[in-house]
């Protein structure tokens, strides 16, 4: 995860080089623990907005600041125990776990493993919820090979980015549309006359944008 990624004016998130946005969701609640300074017990964080799924991550964007937290940005290769809730008395979610992205100068051991849910507020989920299984799906096929090559040689850094390389056009072609579902999909892709690209997770390097 990195807390308040950087977003356009419009607050859609700013894309890395080969990143292409699948979709926005509105109308979710993003649930989240262990956010610095909530003002919670134990982090944890509540509040309503947008989320974003592309290539390389899952960006909530909330409707208005919760203190210091605009954003949460949840790279899929660092993504797991992921799982679609359906409760009785309650609204369908998401659930999971995501690691976080250390820089590169600090210890992992400093930063937590963060629990997400993602909370469907308005409209149904026939159309997000498939896209995104079987994104996350290719994501791990594509880079299994990378990510076991990075254990193998005892890396603790899997770079996220490295998730770009997951063909994602073919699945978007396909997807169901569920029309209780006020999922967007991007046939094109937003923000596309900025030239503005991140090049790195890393915040010290990030002022290389093109």
């Amino acid at each position: 995860m990195a807390l308040n990624p950087q977003l356009f004016p419009n607050g859609m998130p700013v894309p890395f080089v080969s990143e292409m946005f699948v979709l926005a969701r509105d109308g979710v609640e993003f649930d989240i623990d262990k956010i610095p300074a909530s003002g919670s017990h134990g982090g944890h964080l509540k509040t309503k907005g947008i989320v974003y799924l592309s290539n390389i991550r899952m960006v909530f964007v909330a409707k208005s600041p919760v203190g210091h937290f605009t954003a949460f940005d949840m790279p899929l290769l660092y993504v797991s125990g992921e799982k679609f809730n359906q409760p009785i008395f309650h609204c369908n979610n998401l659930s999971g776990h995501v690691e976080p992205v250390v820089p590169n100068d600090q210890h992992r051991a400093l930063y937590s493993t963060h629990s997400f849910k993602i909370i469907f507020k308005e409209g149904g989920c026939g159309t997000f919820i498939p896209l995104f299984f079987n994104l996350i799906a290719s994501v791990r096929q594509y880079n299994q090979h990378y990510t076991m090559q990075a254990q193998a040689q005892a890396q603790s850094y899997v770079d996220p980015l490295q998730a770009a390389q997951t063909p994602v056009d073919e699945m978007m072609r396909h997807a169901y549309v569920d029309p209780n579902d006020p999922t967007k999909i991007f046939l094109q892709q937003p923000n596309s006359d900025s030239q503005l690209r991140r090049r790195t997770y890393q915040p010290q390097a990030d002022g290389g944008h093109v």
